[in-house]
């Protein structure tokens, strides 16, 4: 879901709000978390998940095109830990899809008896 998909999406669930206000409310949201983010701070949401900055030290990288060794400098990533409700909800709807896929193979099966 991209973020114009997500304010288009919002905006059809609470129709007592203008796109532009449903824009503005997104905008704001993600401008306070890499305000917050960019300071070396975290941002928690429960049931979804954290996000924090990682530190990542200076290490040797090589060019894949050259193979060369190259110098990659210290670096501050953003970092994202999915929350226990958030994991438990994405393995719950890919189990369906498993069974189901499952169930097409089975229903081939059983058009080659016939």
């Amino acid at each position: 879901m991209t973020r114009s998909e997500l304010i288009a999406a919002l905006a059809a669930d609470h129709p007592h709000l203008t796109l532009a206000d449903v824009e503005r409310i997104v905008t704001a949201m993600f401008d306070q978390m890499t305000a917050t983010l960019a300071a070396g701070g975290r941002v928690e949401l429960r049931g979804f998940g954290a996000f924090s900055v990682k530190q990542r030290q200076a290490r040797a990288g090589r060019n894949p095109r050259t193979g060369e060794t190259v110098k990659v400098d210290e670096k501050t990533v953003p970092f994202f830990r999915a929350g226990r409700e958030l994991r438990e909800m994405v393995n719950a709807g890919m189990k369906p899809l498993e069974a189901g896929a499952d169930d097409a193979a089975d229903d081939d099966d059983d058009e080659d008896e016939e």
